[in-house]
């Protein structure tokens, strides 16, 4: 799978072992940056890693900052983005199931890298259901109109 990552200065350190554990399993991964420790802006890595999504020139897209919530805030600005903030497994499981979310995004201040993997592994694995839930998805993607 080919996956957009990202991270602002509070997310750096653990998008780092993200991005070499995913490629390690063998996954395209397309870091947007940061690229250290210095404080930087997540809007401007969450923006790269939407659009990479919504163009489908990427699978899925890995966001990390703080509290996965300020990058889930920017990312769903891009039409096409449904970027949730990863909370526990089965929400993660859900929002794929459910939402067809396309983007996830982590706090780093709350999950340490064994966690995330976890969430991740569940955010690739789980299929959209489609059905009832196409329609709900539908009527968001009509609200970016």
């Amino acid at each position: 799978m080919k996956i957009a990552i990202g991270a602002d200065h509070a997310g750096f350190s653990l998008k780092e072992k993200l991005r070499s554990q995913l490629a390690g399993e063998g996954h395209e991964v397309v870091d947007y940056g940061t690229s250290g420790e210095a404080s930087c802006d997540y809007p401007d890595f969450a923006q790269p890693v939407a659009r990479e999504v919504a163009a489908g020139r990427s699978d899925r897209g890995i966001l990390v900052c703080s509290t996965g919530i300020g990058m889930a805030m920017a990312a769903n600005k891009v039409d096409g983005v449904r970027a949730a903030p990863a909370m526990n497994e089965d929400e993660v499981h859900l929002t794929r199931e459910h939402n067809d979310a396309n983007v996830l995004t982590i706090g780093a201040k709350y999950v340490d890298e064994e966690e995330a993997m976890r969430m991740i592994h569940v955010f690739l694995n789980t299929s959209f259901a489609g059905g009832r839930h196409a329609r709900r998805v539908a009527k968001i993607a009509q609200l970016e109109n």
